[in-house]
């Protein structure tokens, strides 16, 4: 029997992986103009990292981690999300010591099991950004202009952002209390898994995408009605550095994050293009975590980026970022090949992607599989290119054909070859 991959797991294969690199090394060199570094937490965390910060009531915790006990019967995890072991690690390493500010990144994979979907895997991958240790809306702005930046990087459009305020500790009881009042007349009109969420939680009805309840919610009473004059400044500084940076955005009082931590800013990047599951990032405010957890009581937000979702937005827009080989040797005959190995490995040293066959083929086969790697040149040596000192370099592209010195060839083909290919 065909052993394949797990429901809701998927292999990235060298084509889908290139551009993943690209996309990863586009997030870095944004990232770390805007001052954050990065950070490689664990896969593997305690379950009640998790529970204590996530929340013990959402549907990650309640339903969808993938937990296991080891060998000492202690609750492990695989990471649902990171901004949980970023806080443990930001506590467990005393981060905060070396810098009062701290901006760190995370890239990787987390772990849900959920319904698969289009653009939902139940190994998933995420960029996160995180800032400690400001509590005022201009870091707010900063973190939301490094996103925006990095999808118009990947000229990803087009994309709108949304920003709420979920209020803080004092503002949102009212609040909650009004909105559970508002959704107990509405029951019927609620799925089976909202009507529990009125209960327990209901700031989780707004995150729900079934029709009935978003109806619901759209008429339901506005946060931004409850919030408390801190947090109207905090909000209305957010929204004016915006408005500075000339970010466009709008606000919407339905947007909240499904996470119990978040606090104040809340915003997501979405894509009409998505269907229901909109949001390619999303994150927010979450000033009482790190006390939360033990630590000092430092303010911070975050965002993360969902991988595969921006995947398909990347599908079919972007160029192939597979490198080309900028050379492809042809030999004929085992002395060619003997001559010219060093000369490959000496390219490759000096970064140079060169590529020839392992075996002895005739010439059309070592030019059509040339051709299908797309390399920019062939250099052609065989006994009678070895007796002149000659070998022949074609353009690929162009056809034309130049003679090269193979008394010093490496020298040559450097001078020849001026800049990288990209198919």
């Amino acid at each position: 029997m065909e052993i394949t991959t797990i429901k809701g797991f998927k292999d990235i294969l060298p084509q889908e992986a290139a551009i993943w690199q690209w996309v990863e090394t586009q997030a870095r060199e944004i990232f770390r103009a805007f001052g954050f570094k990065e950070i490689r937490p664990p896969l593997l965390e305690r379950t009640d990292l998790f529970s204590r910060t996530i929340g013990e009531d959402t549907d990650i915790v309640s339903k969808q981690m993938y937990s296991l006990s080891d060998s000492k019967g202690r609750g492990v995890t695989l990471r649902p999300e990171a901004t949980a072991s970023v806080v443990r690690a930001y506590i467990q390493h005393r981060l905060y010591h070396d810098m009062p500010i701290q901006k760190l990144f995370v890239m990787g994979p987390m772990f849900r099991h959920e319904r698969p979907q289009k653009g939902r895997f139940r190994q998933f991958h995420q960029i996160n950004a995180e800032i400690f240790g400001d509590p005022g809306p201009v870091s707010d702005a900063d973190i939301i202009n490094m996103a925006v930046h990095f999808f118009d990087s990947l000229n990803l459009e087009p994309l709108t952002l949304i920003i709420n305020s979920l209020g803080c500790t004092r503002c949102r009881g009212g609040f909650r209390k009004d909105l559970k009042d508002y959704l107990v007349q509405r029951r019927d009109l609620l799925c089976p898994d909202c009507r529990k969420r009125a209960k327990v939680n209901p700031l989780r009805v707004f995150d729900c995408k079934v029709e009935g309840c978003r109806a619901v919610v759209a008429e339901a009473p506005s946060i931004l009605d409850y919030i408390c004059n801190d947090c109207q400044t905090h909000f209305g500084g957010l929204q004016e550095y915006l408005e500075g940076l000339q970010i466009p955005f709008a606000v919407d009082h339905t947007l909240v994050r499904g996470l119990d931590y978040y606090y104040r800013t809340t915003f997501e990047i979405q894509s009409d293009r998505l269907g229901s599951q909109n949001a390619v990032a999303g994150g927010g405010r979450y000033d009482g975590l790190v006390k939360q957890m033990g630590g000092p009581d430092h303010p911070a937000i975050g965002f993360a980026v969902g991988v595969e979702r921006m995947m398909e937005l990347l599908d079919g827009s972007t160029k192939k970022v597979n490198e080309c080989p900028e050379l492809f040797i042809a030999v004929l005959g085992d002395k060619a090949g003997e001559k010219t190995f060093p000369w490959l490995s000496e390219l490759r040293r000096s970064g140079i992607y060169v590529e020839m066959e392992y075996g002895s083929k005739g010439l059309k086969a070592q030019m059509k599989r040339a051709d299908r790697l797309g390399a920019k040149r062939v250099l052609i040596v065989g006994d009678n290119e070895l007796a002149s000192g000659k070998g022949i370099l074609r353009d690929m592209e162009t056809k034309a054909q130049f003679e090269v010195d193979l008394d010093s060839p490496v020298e040559a083909l450097k001078k020849m070859i001026a800049s990288k290919t990209e198919c």
